[in-house]
């Protein structure tokens, strides 16, 4: 894109930013390290900039072309990405296939609570054909992997060796990508700087010189910050403020519904459930929870539509399944469920509760703009259908230690528990793999499954769908899949969560199913 010309924009009567070359972006989580193979969204929002990855994603998750500009299956353990000529990285070295093996088996054998390991395991190894070709070795059949590979960023195996430190990663010998920007300085809790570079002949130079994102957590105060000129876009403008941004002369509101979806997460699981009572408050011999028949009348008690626009303010979008339409494995005539007390006081009597039980739910009361207020109308609808119902809303800190518990040793605390879940390939058989699929820490099966849900038949389709090369048959299956899984009432999904950004009014904004707010989707309007 060719930018305007300081003169036209003057001539056109449009503002700029502080700086024709600066764009500032407000953000409302802070940056809390520089490495890219240690994933925390935040810090991966920036990350982006710098280094690539061999597959990207559209703003719905799709796979794109990154440093590899198409691939293909060669067998069903082999696929062959072709490079995109002229790949440098920032110092001018080329990239080659050492680089991409490096880079696999760094975020492969990362360690901490956030890596990325998950979606390096399918990948038994890297081999260079040709200077332009490399072939990727799986353990078995893996569909999926162009999309688990859009998580994994290439790094220069010269620049980061064995030993990279965070120091390194932060504007030091590390911080060594094929992005358009490179990373100049991360302020821990303050901002952090990118700057452009060259890019090599044939592509495009980003408009900006320069991107500045500043961490200012108070939602008022990032809006403000808008309002007043010291920032060019703010992301994460919750509901309520909605009205402020979208009516000032000086700004422009943008929302999209993202792939974040609120869910119910229902301990099926055990046969006695901690948090589950009688009406008067004594323990229960089974779990009623254990019933689809139960299951499916929490569904029929929410007012899902009255939830996305009272209790999040106009911030949210009712949710049915797993993926928000355009994503991989949504079901375009599969229904949101209807909000029918009736049924569910009839489905609870069929079950051989007529007259209810007790239930205590548990959600975050911090993470989002309207988690809290969302949870407790969730308790209220509950209460109406004859399910007395608590709710405790919980720090975010304190829930996802509690709620994550492995399995393997008691498992979570919770019998009921909503929040958000989201994942990074945005397809729904991984969102699937993780949050229903009988726990095996072995296979990695699992690993969010908070209710302990488990069944055979699930299972046998998920395991089609991770062995399965054929696109439209493993399309099919996974809409299977999420059928059964929503006529199980395994989960229950609640509403999609709305993204929204502010921008200055003369900035256009792409907005994306990730969150992120990317410099690269950010222009001067025309």
């Amino acid at each position: 894109m060719i930018r305007p010309t300081l003169a036209l924009l003057l001539a056109l009567g449009t503002a700029l930013p502080a700086s024709a070359q600066t764009l500032r972006i407000g953000m409302k989580a802070a940056i809390d390290g520089s490495d890219p193979h240690q994933s925390y969204s935040p810090n991966r929002n920036v990350q982006m900039h710098v280094y690539e990855s061999l597959v990207e994603q559209d703003p719905n998750m799709q796979a794109l072309p990154g440093l590899a500009e198409s691939w293909r299956v060669v067998d069903d353990t082999t696929w062959e990405f072709k490079l995109r000529p002229g790949a440098t990285f920032h110092n001018g070295t080329p990239l080659r296939a050492a680089d991409i093996a490096f880079s696999f088996a760094r975020a492969g054998d990362a360690r901490g609570l956030r890596t990325y390991s998950a979606q390096m395991r399918a990948v038994a190894g890297v081999e260079e054909v040709d200077a332009s070709t490399i072939r990727i070795r799986t353990h078995g059949p893996s569909p999926l992997l162009p999309y688990n590979l859009a998580s994994i960023m290439i790094v220069s195996a010269a620049a980061v060796g064995d030993n990279a430190t965070e120091e390194d990663f932060n504007g030091g010998r590390a911080a060594i990508g094929t992005g358009p920007y490179r990373w100049v300085r991360f302020n821990r809790g303050a901002d952090v700087t990118i700057e452009r570079v060259q890019r090599p002949s044939g592509r495009a130079p980003e408009p900006w010189e320069r991107v500045v994102f500043r961490f200012i957590p108070n939602d008022s105060a990032r809006v403000s910050a808008l309002l007043a000129n010291d920032v060019d876009v703010v992301d994460a403008v919750p509901p309520a403020l909605y009205g402020r941004v979208r009516t000032d002369a000086r700004s422009r509101l943008v929302t999209s519904t993202s792939g974040f979806n609120f869910y119910m997460y229902i301990d099926s699981g055990r046969e006695r459930s901690p948090f589950v009572t009688t009406t008067e408050g004594q323990a229960l011999d089974r779990n009623p929870l254990q019933d689809r028949r139960v299951r499916l009348a929490l569904s029929h008690a929410l007012n899902r539509t009255a939830l996305a626009e009272r209790a999040m303010e106009g911030g949210a979008e009712p949710a049915g399944q797993i993926a928000p339409a355009g994503f991989i494995g949504h079901v375009p005539d599969l229904p949101v469920p209807a909000f029918d007390p009736a049924r569910a006081r009839a489905l609870l009597a069929e079950a051989g509760y007529p007259n209810g039980f007790g239930l205590t739910i548990h959600c975050t009361g911090d993470r989002f703009a309207g988690d809290a207020r969302s949870c407790q109308a969730i308790g209220q609808m509950l209460t109406a259908i004859g399910i007395r119902t608590e709710v405790e809303a919980l720090p975010s800190s304190i829930f996802f230690r509690r709620a994550n518990r492995n399995p393997a040793n008691g498992g979570p605390e919770f019998s009921v528990s909503l929040s958000m879940f989201f994942t990074t390939t945005g397809a729904a058989p991984e969102g699937m793999s993780t949050i229903l699929r009988t726990y095996n820490a072995q296979l990695s099966h699992g690993a969010s499954n908070r209710g302990r849900y488990s069944d055979a038949n699930l299972d046998r389709l998920l395991g089609a769908i991770e062995t399965t090369l054929d696109d439209t048959r493993r399309e099919a299956l996974t809409q299977e899949a999420v059928r059964y899984a929503m006529q199980e009432a395994a989960i229950v999904p609640v509403f999609f969560v709305r993204s929204a950004w502010g921008t200055a009014r003369n900035i256009t904004l792409t907005p994306r199913g990730d969150q992120y707010t990317m410099a690269t989707g950010i222009r001067i309007a025309r």
